[in-house]
């Protein structure tokens, strides 16, 4: 975490006033804040494949996911911010470009699964948001969207899904021909509005041909 960012928490948290606190605050959202399109991605069936096959069985897929994953999210402009366990977390500038790279992993999993055994096979969901991050500097980043696409992304999302927040599914252009299939989950307590991603075989066959082209 970089220095001034730990500085501004401890002088946030030591203010004695709540108009200190806002002023505090403000610094860090224009020193450190943006706004991103949030992918959170998770590898489904943890616990069945660890308690079948044994940790070491699982983290050897884990390890094929991040390895697949990464070239594929920084071609379409995204960081990964981090990896943690079975989870990938990545941000984009725009919704468009997290969308196709989701897309493109889905694709690239789903290939890649047709030379593994069953029990080898990778499967994810994935959860999108678009909104205000807090950049802390290191590997991580924080703020309501990320929050939001984890959970859609590790709670709700079956595995091959999609799910967009509403306020990132309007982002996309109506010229990229997506459509989704509305939900409303409960997250922490409170419904939201999401989308379940639909896309075109235009868009399936423009995806296809993308991956083909990054594994030449």
């Amino acid at each position: 975490m970089d220095a001034r960012f730990q500085e501004l928490l401890l002088l946030y948290a030591q203010a004695d006033t709540s108009t200190a606190q806002d002023e505090i605050e403000k610094t860090l959202w224009a020193e450190f804040g943006t706004t991103k399109a949030v992918l959170v991605m998770d590898m489904s069936g943890f616990s069945r494949l660890t308690q079948k096959y044994g940790i070491v069985h699982y983290l050897s897929m884990v390890l094929r996911m991040q390895l697949t994953s990464q070239p594929i999210i920084q071609a379409l402009g995204g960081k990964v911010i981090k990896f943690e366990a079975d989870n990938c977390f990545a941000m984009f500038d725009t919704v468009l470009s997290a969308t196709e790279a989701a897309i493109r992993l889905n694709t690239a999993f789903d290939a890649i699964n047709r030379f593994t055994e069953d029990n080898f096979d990778i499967r994810v969901s994935i959860g999108i948001d678009y909104g205000p991050v807090l950049l802390t500097g290191g590997p991580d980043f924080f703020g309501d969207v990320v929050n939001t696409a984890s959970k859609l992304g590790e709670d709700v999302a079956g595995p091959g899904e999609i799910l967009l927040t509403t306020r990132a599914f309007r982002q996309l252009p109506p010229e990229a021909g997506y459509t989704g299939k509305t939900l409303t989950p409960l997250l922490s307590g409170v419904r939201i509005e999401a989308y379940a991603l639909e896309y075109t075989r235009q868009a399936r066959r423009a995806s296809s041909a993308s991956d083909s082209s990054l594994a030449q």
